[in-house]
């Protein structure tokens, strides 16, 4: 990916996770919501943003559909924060990656019920 798409995708983030937690008014965006990546098309024309929410399925079901309602405003509002020609046509889609990191330590945790300790093997 060039250079510049990067750039453009950590801006993209930057601001939306600013719009999102101060500006936007919507009752059924509730509990933490941070965009965790963006990842823009080649032409600048797209976006994925994805979501992290804290919270049950409900929860981030309701958050989802309360951020993708107000997209057309955070897209107007992005148009005149940032200095782009386009700005993209954002999908946002939630981002489970920390559930399933969490989900994955703990059938670790289950593998090895004991904690390492101080000692040292083979030490007397």
């Amino acid at each position: 990916m060039p250079r510049r798409v990067d750039r453009i995708n950590g801006l993209l983030r930057e601001e939306l996770s600013h719009l999102i937690a101060r500006q936007v008014k919507d009752p059924r965006i509730s509990g933490v919501v941070s965009v965790t990546q963006v990842k823009t098309s080649a032409d600048l024309r797209s976006a994925r943003v994805y979501v992290s929410v804290m919270g049950d399925a409900a929860t981030k079901r309701d958050t989802l559909q309360g951020i993708q309602s107000a997209s057309s405003y955070l897209r107007r509002e992005l148009r005149d924060r940032l200095a782009l020609r386009y700005v993209p046509f954002m999908k946002f889609e939630l981002d489970e990656s920390m559930e399933d990191a969490d989900h994955l330590l703990r059938i670790m945790d289950q593998l090895n019920p004991n904690p390492l300790s101080n000692e040292v093997p083979g030490g007397d």
